[in-house]
């Protein structure tokens, strides 16, 4: 009778250090699960707590296995930028008109404010380049102040940067192939050899069409060795799309800069867009006539699609 008592004791205290083991383990399944589910309950009431995304040189596309080029890069590379000085002195001979909008964007992504003029741009019988105001500035800005001179200073960056005069001033490096919209085009780096006493060089990639061996599209900043008369601007990185006029000219008409600005109260979204309007050949009896450059085999479209900007 003991024998039996103490076996059903002994099972008894059995059953209860293993209901106490279970126990544990189910309390550390739950405790787990409540750490990791913690965060997501979290990040789900308070949204999305990461900041905007910055237009940075880091967005360039590259390959380790870029693969070889249809042509030698270097051709690719002298034949390029040959169009390129064809297609600078062609657009001395076009007038246009270029709206600059700068945008302050709330949290959304909607403009809270914005400073707007457009300028009418053509070159006189003497060469040069000129701008006359054909729609004066208009501003609803809150945080921040633009004069028509700041704007100025950011219209006045290079257009075309890559002209066989330019190169020797970069290193160039073949990154592969990839297709914006209906062209395909060839992907090149590009990275200034060192900053230059006021020189604006362009350090960031370009895409160049396949066919007519034009740059269609360019992202990336513009660096300097600054003076005292530089002007200082609150973009960096400028994405800038081209547009092919006459089936012979790609003129860059579109360009697009976000940048976070550090404010008082707190980091501020600002969005420069400067868009080419009413591209046409002016009159030859106030300019030089543009180049002869063969005309395409059809026409071309327009590089990859700026992004859509309703307000623009």
């Amino acid at each position: 009778m003991k024998a039996v008592v103490g076996y059903h004791a002994e099972s008894i205290q059995q059953n209860m250090n293993h209901l106490k083991i279970s126990a544990l383990l189910v309390l550390g399944s739950l405790a787990a699960a409540f750490v990791v589910a913690t965060p997501a309950r979290a990040q789900d009431a308070q949204g999305p707590i990461a900041p905007p995304p910055k237009f940075e040189v880091k967005r360039i596309p590259t390959s380790p296995n870029a693969g070889t080029p249809p042509l030698p890069a270097e051709q690719i590379i002298h034949r390029f930028a040959a169009n390129e000085g064809l297609f600078k002195q062609a657009y001395n001979g076009y007038r246009l008109e270029q709206t600059v909008r700068v945008q302050e964007l709330g949290e959304d992504g909607s403009p809270s404010g914005q400073f707007t003029v457009t300028d009418e741009v053509y070159t006189k019988a003497d060469g040069q380049r000129y701008l006359r105001v054909a729609k004066p500035p208009e501003s609803t800005l809150r945080r921040t102040a633009f004069s028509l001179e700041d704007v100025r200073a950011l219209t006045g960056l290079p257009l075309f940067f890559l002209t066989t005069d330019e190169l020797p001033h970069y290193e160039l490096s073949y990154e592969g192939q990839e297709k914006l919209d209906e062209i395909n085009t060839f992907i090149f780096r590009v990275k200034p050899k060192h900053p230059e006493l006021g020189r604006w060089l362009f350090d960031g990639v370009v895409w160049v069409d396949d066919q007519d061996i034009a740059i269609v599209k360019s992202y990336g900043r513009f660096i300097i060795e600054a003076t005292a008369k530089t002007p200082e601007l609150p973009f960096t990185t400028f994405e800038i799309y081209r547009e092919n006029f006459g089936g012979k000219y790609w003129f860059p008409t579109y360009t697009r800069s976000d940048e976070m600005l550090a404010l008082k109260g707190g980091e501020l979204h600002l969005r420069l867009v400067i868009r080419s309007s009413k591209v046409e050949p002016q009159s030859s009896a106030s300019t030089a006539s543009p180049p002869a450059v063969p005309a395409a085999e059809s026409p071309k479209p327009a590089a990859a699609k700026p992004p859509q900007q309703p307000q623009d």
